[in-house]
Formats: structure tokens, C-alpha cells, sequence
């Protein structure tokens, strides 16, 4: 192969008008003349994932019956009769953690009593007990993916992303009377400032390709936006430069990723044509740029959130799967009740296992992101080896409000520092807070020394089951 001695910028973009795409790391990125060299391994990425509600396995016969976490501890685990069997194909790359809790979602005094869904959200990545207001002045703590983009985010063109699936940011009080803030976000950048979550697919998209803010004025960026032209098409000379310059290697690295950006266009394009078509909707009110359909919702998140992570446009994402007392129905999992209903089952079996139905529903979302994490190379590995997926919710037991026994799992390896493949079951009382030090201190932050309510960081590659 002939060597030059230029090599391509890790921030280089293609540029034009009214665009930028950020490029997926490509051998020219390597130094000239660098043999056997490679380019730097980026910090791991991190995804925060939240879905509402607890689950069916927090409940006393849900443990019993292991519809969450796993009988067996340690390695030799069974997915089967879980809410997480649709992840069977990703055991090795997952972390369970069980049996712990999150107590600064609970009640701390008579006039909380009964606002547990109201709260939750905002402890979930926070692990703090917030202020009883409706007013602005708001305050929790500062959320785990903040204190990582607060260390990662200079590296990247975005520093951190926050998406959603339901509505949000309604503004004013939500009830108990807590603000809506503490409802709508999981992600707080301090104890006083949480950040507002972008629920529709084509701002994700706008924002992360530079459309947005890119110095046109409006009528000229809806002018060109609705003739239905991909962003690759305006940057067809940048393309067409820079694939000359490129090895075979890596034209076809960069074919597949701009195809793939083509593709989420594509069905961004889909949606919106349908939405705007007079045809009935199952959301009327959402924007029309948000499908219908939860999962294909949910999938072009995730395409979005791959594309970036792939070219480094962000490191971080937090995203919340859904919103505390919400009535969606979900034709997809089986369980033809809506969410809120069926997660207060009462105790009874039958309704314990609908809300399971929609546990492994929830969960089984999840196994998309995953198997496109592990199919995309990433340095020396695969994007999966190379980050750290948190799925899990703040609430327990959703028919009695608490918060014990909540579920939770970590996904990816976060570059070789979690080894996957365990379940750890905590002792009885131990603060979830306690996993969430161990994912930081996994993610390089040794030197943070205390999260929420934490205790000490869990070691997430090893379980003694004398402790439990």
C-alpha cells in the first residue's frame, strides 16, 4: 500500500450547505508512516436508558417466580422465565445487578406520601432525593451521564444528548405538587438544572448534522427540507473529494456509514409523509416527524444515537423509554392493557404476568441497539466492547409505589473494564447508587468518590455469594 504523509483529522467533516456530517473513524486517521499503529481508543460511550414503572419481578411473587433477575447468581445464569430473555443472545455482554434500592425515591415526609411517580424520574440517574416544589426552583443532583459528559464532552462536536419517546416538557406542576421538571427529565447537568429531552426523531436528526443553526433563514431550510433531498446530496462534492483520497478500506467504511444515515433519512421522510397525509393517527397530537408505532419510534432513536457514537458527534446519550403514569397501550408485547393500569396489577397473578408481557417487550427493544453495537467495528473490538448500556428504573414494585429490588443491567464492556457475563445479586438493602459509582469508576472516573446515596462502588466483575 502506498503511505503518504498526510493523515485525516479524527475531526474532520464533510461540509455543505446548510450541513456538516461527522465521519466514522477510518484508517487515515491513523498518523502517517504510524505502522502497526492504530487510532487512539476513544472513552468509552455511554447510554442511559430508563424505562418507568419498575417491574413485575420487583413485586414479591414476581422474585419468587424470577420474572426479573435470574435464580442462579454469578455466571451460570437462565435467562428463561425472565423479563430478559429477549437479551439471551447478549449474556455475555451483560452486567445484572439485583436486590438493590433506590431510597431517595422514597417518601422522606407526609405531604410526599403518594408522589413516588411524580419523583421517580428525576432519581433515577441522579440517585437524590428532590426538593418538594411545583415551582422553578427545581433541585436534585447532578445525573451520571453529566458527570461523564462533564469529562468527555470537550472531545465531541455535541457533549451529551437527551432523547424521549412520550411527551414531556409540559411545564408547570405535575402533581403532589411536584414541577413537571422532576417527570419530564432524566438527565441533570447540576442539582439545579435538568435538561430537556428531544422527543422527535428529526430534530435528533437536524441537530446532529448541523442543519439546525446553520445560518439560512427559515423559509430557505423548509424550502430545501421539503423537496424530500437526502443532506448527502448537498454534500455530494465533499463526498466525491474525499473518496478519492481514501483507501479501499476505507471508501467502503464510508459508503456503509453514509448509507446508513441515508436509510434513517429515508424513514424519517416515511413517517412524516404519513403524518401529514389526513390519515388517522394513533398519536394525534405528536409532531409529525414521531411514528405511531413505539418500536419503530424507538428504533430510529437508536439508529440515530449508533450514527452518532459511530462518527463521535457524541459520547453520551440519556434516554427515557417512557413517562410514570402513562395509559399507552402496546399492541406489539401481547398485553392489551394500558401501562399505568396493568403495572398496578394488585397482587394478582394474572395481572403480574400481563405487566411482564410488557417487561420483556420493554426490554426486547433493547436487543436491536445491542446487535448493532456488537456488528459495528470499533478500533480493536466492537462498539459494544467499546461502551457502557444502562437500562433499569428507579421505582420497584409499581403497585405498591416503592422502591426496593428495582431493576437494572449494564450492557457492553466499557473497553475491557467490565467483563460481562455475571449477575450479581446485592445484599439486601444496598443502594443502587452503589452500581451506578462502579459504572463511573468503569468509565474512568476513579477519582469520584461518593454518587448519591452510595456506600461504596460495587466491583461489577465479581460476586461472592456468601455476600448476599
Amino acid at each position: 500500500m502506498f503511505i503518504t504523509r498526510k493523515s485525516l483529522s479524527r475531526r474532520a467533516v464533510l461540509r455543505g450547505l446548510g450541513a456538516a456530517v461527522a465521519l466514522p473513524a477510518l484508517d487515515a486517521m491513523t498518523p502517517a508512516m504510524a505502522f502497526g499503529r492504530t487510532t487512539a481508543r476513544p472513552a468509552p460511550r455511554l447510554i442511559c436508558i430508563e424505562m418507568v414503572h419498575g417491574a413485575a419481578g420487583s413485586s414479591a411473587l414476581g422474585a419468587e417466580r424470577h420474572l426479573w433477575a435470574p435464580e442462579a447468581i454469578g455466571r451460570e445464569f437462565d435467562l428463561t422465565p425472565t423479563s430478559l430473555n429477549g437479551l439471551a443472545a447478549f449474556r455475555e455482554h451483560l452486567t445484572i445487578v439485583s436486590n438493590t434500592d433506590v431510597a431517595c425515591a422514597e417518601p422522606y415526609t407526609a405531604r410526599e406520601i403518594g408522589g413516588d411517580h411524580f419523583r421517580s424520574s428525576a432519581v433515577y440517574l441522579t440517585q437524590a432525593h428532590p426538593k418538594l416544589t411545583d415551582g422553578a426552583d427545581v433541585e436534585a443532583g447532578t445525573s451520571l451521564d453529566q458527570i461523564y459528559a462533564s469529562r468527555v464532552g470537550r472531545d465531541s462536536p455535541i457533549p451529551s444528548m437527551q432523547m424521549c419517546i412520550e411527551d414531556v416538557d409540559q411545564g408547570g406542576a405535575c402533581g403532589f405538587p411536584y414541577a413537571c421538571a422532576y417527570t419530564d427529565s432524566i438527565s441533570w447537568a447540576s442539582p439545579t438544572q435538568p435538561l430537556p429531552m428531544i422527543r422527535n426523531p428529526r430534530v435528533v436528526f437536524d441537530e446532529m448534522f448541523g442543519v439546525l443553526g446553520s445560518g439560512e433563514a427559515p423559509e430557505q431550510q423548509r424550502a430545501r427540507l421539503a423537496d424530500d433531498r437526502s443532506i448527502l446530496d448537498w454534500l455530494g462534492t465533499a463526498i466525491g473529494r474525499l473518496s478519492r483520497d481514501l483507501g479501499a478500506a476505507d471508501r467502503r467504511r464510508l459508503a456503509d456509514y453514509l448509507d446508513n444515515i441515508r436509510e434513517i433519512e429515508r424513514r424519517l421522510q416515511a413517517v412524516e409523509a404519513f403524518n401529514r397525509s389526513g390519515e388517522t393517527r394513533a398519536l394525534p397530537t405528536a409532531p409529525a416527524g414521531v411514528p405511531d408505532s413505539f418500536t419503530e419510534h424507538v428504533r430510529l432513536m437508536f439508529d440515530l444515537q449508533l450514527v452518532a457514537l459511530r462518527s463521535d458527534i457524541t459520547r453520551v446519550f440519556a434516554f427515557k423509554l417512557g413517562r410514570d403514569n402513562s395509559n399507552r397501550v402496546y399492541p406489539e408485547s401481547g398485553c392489551t392493557g394500558a401501562f399505568h393500569p396493568t403495572s398496578h396489577h394488585s397482587g394478582k397473578i394474572e395481572k403480574i404476568l400481563d405487566f411482564a408481557k410488557l417487561n420483556h417487550f420493554h426490554v426486547s427493544q433493547l436487543a436491536y441497539l445491542l446487535e448493532r453495537m456488537r456488528d459495528t467495528p470499533d478500533h480493536d473490538g466492537t462498539l459494544l466492547d467499546n461502551s457502557v448500556v444502562l437500562y433499569g428504573s428507579p421505582m420497584g414494585d409499581s403497585n405498591l409505589h416503592n422502591h426496593k429490588r428495582v431493576p437494572f443491567l449494564i450492557a457492553g464492556h466499557a473497553g475491557g473494564r467490565i467483563t460481562g457475563g455475571l449477575h450479581i445479586k446485592a445484599p439486601a438493602g444496598t443502594p443502587l447508587a452503589n452500581a451506578m459509582l462502579g459504572v463511573l469508576h468503569a468509565l474512568g472516573a476513579d477519582d469520584v468518590g461518593q454518587f448519591g446515596d452510595s456506600e461504596a462502588a460495587l466491583d461489577l466483575n465479581s460476586f461472592n455469594p456468601r455476600s448476599a
